[in-house]
Formats: C-alpha cells, structure tokens, sequence
C-alpha cells in the first residue's frame, strides 16, 4: 500500500510542478502595480483632468477615494480604469459617512444621504475589468462545495466503510472560464457569460494500481451578475458520471451499475457581509435525466468566511466554509461539507490562490455512481481558487 501511496504522491508532485511553471510564466506577462499606477494616472489626467495622488493599486486593485472625484465622474472613472490591462478590480472607497464637528461641539456628516444622487454607487462598489475574456469573476466560489469547478488534490479517509476502501484519492480538474463581461448601462452593475467545466476523480489508494473507482464529467453554460456585495450565478449543465475498468474488473463484477446522466438548470445567490462573511443560498432541477426513475428538485445554502486580515508575520490568511445540500431523490436529507485552512497570498495562477484546506463530508455521497450511499470522511486537499 505504501509504493501506491509513492506512486500518487509523485504524480500529484509532476502536476503541482506543471502548475508552478505555467504561473512563473503566467505571472511574468501580467502588468505590476507601478505600471497600472501609471496608466491609470494617465486616463485620469487625459480623460477627466484629475491628479489623484491618493489613488492606491495593490495586486492589481485599484481603489480611488470618493471625495477625490466629483459625482458626475464615478461611473466613468470606475469604468474606464477596469479596462486597463492588469486590472484585476476598481474599488470605490466610499467617504460619504465621514464627520465633522459643529461649532456646538456635535458631530455632523460631511455629505447629506437623503441628497446624494440616486445613480452614485454603493459604499465600496466593485468593477471587473469587461470585454472578451476578462480576469476575475463576479460569483466568487463556493470553498466548501464538493462538485464547484476548480484544480484539486484532497487525500480522503473514510469512516465506517466506504464503497471501495477507507483510503481514498480526489482529483478535480476544471475553471469557470468568462467569455465576455460588461457593464449593466451608466451603473456599477455587471454581468457575464462563460463556460464552467471540470472533471472530479476519485481512487482508491489502497489497491494495487491506486484504481479510478469513479468520474463525474460536468460542463455548462453560466451567466453571472453583480451589484456592490449582492451576485447571482445561474447554469445550464450537463453531468455523467463513468465507473473505472479497474474498479470494476477488480471486485465489482456484481455491481448494478447506474447509468447516471442528466442536464440541469440551477441558480445560487449570494450576499457579501462585513468582515469577510458570505452567505448564499440556491436550488435547481435536472431534466433529461437517467435513470428516469431520478427525483429532479435541490436546494443549497451554506456560509462563508475569508479572513479579512493575514495571519502575523507570514503571508496567509484564515478560510473557513460550510456547504449545506438537500436532493428531493434521498427524501431531502441533509448533507453537510465543512472545510477550513489557510490561503497563500504571496502565490497565485492566473489570479486563484493556493489554499491548504481540511475537510469533513457527512451525507450522500457526492460521487456520481453512488449517490444513493450514505458516507462520511475526513480529509486534506489543495485547492485553486479565486
């Protein structure tokens, strides 16, 4: 057992060193902070006849004060610096609540919020860079969600039993791809449109040849939007999902194989609250679906936090989440994905950081095949994600 443990082990190391290399390379051709300084002073100079030496870019941030610029100027401002390349955000800081002190000793605000004009963005509004293939995403991911598409490697220990062996292997491969991003009029609203696909393998590492017990196969089409901390994702997808040929030569031969295919159609919500808390909630329904006997209606929601602040002297940050999932085909049972680690902020490919993650699953088992087995494991991973 322990030469197949070596031997995935050495395999995930070959991929984690493709991974390094292709984010040397990708990270030599993204523009730096100085260079997006610049330029971003240059539009302001040319385009709106603004000096703004309290703007502020940090990897590839920008944020610009509101009190720096006059409100006819925020939407154009915000819009016109989301395009220059390297961008990876344009943050407005809002300054509408400052105060002052009155000459009776009371506090006043510098700006009356019963006047300000109705299309001014919302405290701390974001934009995206837009056009054909932008960077970044208006959906964030959701971190616990066992079938979200991202790279993954999680080594998995099942507890009381698991269909194949208690030691098992996960692989995801798979990124949500934006094809086009733009803005919603004059406003800070976006909207985009993409391709989401991956492929999630599981393998038993406790046989001889460490065999694929199982592989999910998703693909879809999405269309996402965001305004200030509120944004929705929605999808058109296909799944199947295939059983290994080891797997099944070796000791399944008596095995009923499910011939699970089917195409959905789903919507998530999700609100950003202060101090890096997210909460999101959804559901969706499959059609098309095999076998046809397979109960069409979900729902999920769960709960997020990302540490707005690094953890002392080292570039890391805390994470933590929790996904909740109920399917109408297991009498809407509950099953719970909890994870919780660090995320590296000195590293990143193509914009996702990396991120050591534990995790526990307690419900059915999100692998195709076998939805119908009631699992619970303890596991590790590294994971990508934005």
């Amino acid at each position: 057992m322990h030469r197949k443990i070596k031997n995935t082990t050495r395999h995930l190391i070959f991929s984690a060193i493709i991974l390094f290399c292709v984010s040397s390379i990708a990270n030599s051709a993204i523009p730096d902070d100085s260079y997006i300084a610049g330029y971003a002073a240059g539009i302001l100079k040319v385009n709106f006849n603004l000096e703004l030496p309290s703007l502020i870019v940090n990897n590839g941030v920008i944020t610009v004060p509101a009190n720096d610029l006059v409100i006819e100027d925020y939407i154009g401002v915000l819009q016109q610096l989301s395009e220059i390349p390297g961008v990876a955000a344009v943050k407005l800081l809002d300054t509408f609540n400052q105060s002052t002190t009155n000459t009776n000793g009371t506090l006043a605000s510098t700006a009356d919020e019963s006047n300000k004009p109705a299309n001014i963005p919302a405290k701390n509004s974001i934009l995206f860079p837009t056009g054909i293939l932008p960077t970044g995403h208006l959906f964030k991911p959701l971190l616990a969600d066992p079938r979200w598409a991202h790279f993954s490697a999680a080594y998995r220990n099942y507890i009381g039993g698991n269909v194949d062996g208690n030691h098992n292997g996960s692989v995801s491969f798979g990124e949500t791809i934006p094809f086009y991003r733009a803005n919603l009029g004059q406003t800070t609203i976006q909207w985009e449109t993409g391709l989401q696909a991956t492929v999630f393998s599981d393998f038993n590492l406790g046989a001889e040849s460490s065999d694929l017990i199982n592989s999910d196969f998703i693909a879809s089409v999405y269309f996402s939007m965001r305004a200030s901390k509120l944004s929705a994702f929605s999808r058109i997808y296909h799944q199947s999902s295939h059983l290994g040929d080891e797997f099944l030569l070796r000791t399944r031969t008596d095995l009923e194989r499910v011939n699970l295919s089917y195409e959905g159609i789903d919507l998530r919500l999700s609100y950003e609250l202060p101090y890096g808390i997210r909460v999101y909630g959804g559901g969706g329904g499959v059609f098309h679906k095999e076998p046809s006997t397979l109960k069409p209606w979900s729902v999920q929601y769960g709960l997020e936090f990302r540490g707005p602040w690094r953890i002392a002297s080292a570039p890391v940050r805390p994470i933590m989440a929790v996904d909740f999932k109920n399917y109408e085909q297991t009498n809407w049972s509950t099953d719970v994905s909890a994870r919780a680690g660090i995320q590296f902020e000195n590293f990143q490919t193509f914009g996702r950081k990396l991120q050591f993650l534990l995790e526990y699953f307690n419900g059915n088992s999100p692998t195709g095949q076998f939805y119908i087995d009631k699992v619970e494991y303890l596991g590790i991973g590294a994971h990508y994600h934005y």
